[in-house]
C-alpha cells in the first residue's frame, strides 16, 4: 500500500505511542478509523489510551531492556508529550522510525533552547533570561522591573513549576516555590490575547495550518478554546506563518501546536511550542473535516495530509476535576459533543473530558 516509498507507514502497521493519556487516546482512536493499530507505552498505572489501543506497556521511559522490546513490536514511533529521557529516543530511533526526530523534542523539553530557537529565526518572544538561582533570579527582576513569570525550563506544564513574581514576593521564595534547579524569568506581555496555531508537516514538506484558536486559561489551565480566533485578517495570517517556520526549521514531521501571544500593539510573540497534539486542537474532532488526531497519525506515517477547513465555528470547554460530574446535563444540548476520557480518579485540576459547542448555521 506505500508504492515502495520508505516514508510512508502502510495502513495494517502499528503505531508505537510514548505516554498513554487523553492525547494518546484520541490518536488511537483517529489511527484505528484510518486501519492502523497502537501499542502505547507509558509507566502509569492509569491510561486511558489503554482503553482503546491493540497492545500497552507499562513501563518507565528510562527501562531500556522495555524499550527495546517496544520498538521491535511497532513500524513507527510518536509521542503524546514530549518529556521523553533522550537516552530513549536514541534507543528507539535504532530500530524505528521516531516522528517527530530528536531535534523537535530537544527545543522544546526546554524553555531556555525553545526561546533561543525561536529567537534565531528573527519571531518574537516575550523577553526572557535563564536563571540558576535566587541570586541570578534577583538580578534578572531588576532587569524587567521587578516582576515577570518564573518558570521550571523542563517538565512544566499546565501551570507546574511557574510562579508569578512581583511586589512582595523576594527571589528566595519565588525560587522555593518554582521548586526546579534551573529556571527562566519571562518578562510580563501586555498582551490582548492568547491564541495557538496547530499546524502538521508530513516527510516530504507538506504541511497544513488549522485556523488560529483564542485560547482562555483558568489557574493557569487551559480553560476555553474559541475557533476561529476574532483577529484581524493580517495577524491571522502572522501566526500561521509563525507556526509554519517552526515547523519547517525543525524538520518535523508529525504536529506542532505554536502557542502566542498577540500583544495590544499588534505584534505575535511566541509563548511556547509542542511537538505534538494540543488541547487547543480538540475542537476539530467535530468541527473540521480533517481532526488534528487524524492530521497527527497521517503526518506520522507519511500519508497526503488531510483538509484543515473549518466545517462551522467552535467552543470547546475543558472539563477540569468536577467539572465532569455535569456529563449527563451536557448531553441534553444537541449542539454540543461530549468526550470522556475514562480517566478512573477524579482530581482538582485533573483534565477529565472536554465538551466542544458546535455554532452551526440556522436552517434556512
Amino acid at each position: 500500500m506505500s508504492g515502495g516509498d520508505p516514508r510512508v507507514i502502510a495502513p495494517g502497521s502499528t503505531i508505537g505511542i510514548l505516554g498513554a493519556g487523553q492525547l494518546g487516546r484520541m490518536t488511537a482512536t483517529a489511527a484505528a478509523a484510518l486501519g492502523y493499530r497502537c501499542h502505547v507505552y507509558a509507566p502509569d498505572e492509569d491510561m486511558p489510551a489503554a482503553h482503546v489501543s491493540a497492545t500497552a506497556t507499562r513501563a518507565r521511559y528510562d527501562d531500556l531492556a522495555a524499550l527495546e522490546r517496544f520498538a521491535r513490536a511497532v513500524d513507527v514511533v510518536t509521542f503524546e508529550f514530549e518529556n521523553v529521557p533522550f537516552e530513549s529516543v536514541r534507543l528507539l530511533a535504532e530500530h524505528v522510525p521516531v516522528r517527530p526526530g530528536w531535534e523537535a523534542l530537544r527545543v522544546s523539553q526546554d524553555r531556555v533552547v525553545e526561546k533561543d530557537f525561536v529567537r534565531g529565526l528573527g519571531i518574537g518572544t516575550a523577553d526572557y533570561s535563564a536563571v540558576a538561582g535566587p541570586a541570578e533570579l534577583a538580578r534578572a527582576l531588576d532587569e524587567f522591573g521587578g516582576g515577570g513569570v518564573l518558570k521550571s525550563t523542563r517538565l512544566g506544564y499546565d501551570g507546574k513549576g511557574q510562579v508569578r513574581v512581583g511586589p512582595g514576593m523576594d527571589a528566595d521564595e519565588a525560587w522555593r516555590r518554582m521548586g526546579a534547579e534551573a529556571g527562566i524569568l519571562e518578562a510580563f506581555v501586555d498582551f490582548d490575547c492568547e491564541v495557538s496555531v496547530i499546524v502538521a508537516r508530513g516527510p516530504t514538506g507538506e504541511t497544513a495550518a488549522y485556523v488560529p484558536v483564542l485560547n482562555r486559561h483558568r489557574n493557569h489551565i487551559l480553560d476555553e478554546t474559541v475557533a476561529p480566533a476574532p483577529l484581524p485578517e493580517a495577524t491571522a495570517a502572522d501566526a500561521e506563518t509563525i507556526a509554519r517556520r517552526i515547523a519547517e526549521a525543525l524538520g518535523l514531521i508529525g504536529l506542532l501546536a505554536v502557542e502566542m501571544f498577540v500583544t495590544r500593539d499588534g505584534r505575535v510573540l511566541v509563548n511556547e511550542i509542542a511537538p505534538r497534539p494540543h488541547n487547543s486542537g480538540h475542537w476539530t474532532i467535530d468541527a473540521c473535516v480533517t481532526s488534528q488526531f487524524e492530521q497527527f497519525v497521517r503526518a506520522v506515517c507519511g500519508l497526503p495530509l488531510g483538509s484543515p477547513a473549518r466545517l462551522c465555528d467552535a467552543v470547546m470547554t475543558n472539563l477540569i476535576g468536577d467539572d465532569v460530574a455535569g456529563w449527563h446535563d451536557l448531553l441534553r444540548d444537541p449542539a454540543a459533543k461530549l468526550h470522556l476520557y475514562g480517566k478512573a480518579e477524579v482530581r482538582a485540576g485533573r483534565k477529565m473530558g472536554h465538551v466542544t459547542r458546535l455554532r452551526l448555521p440556522r436552517p434556512q
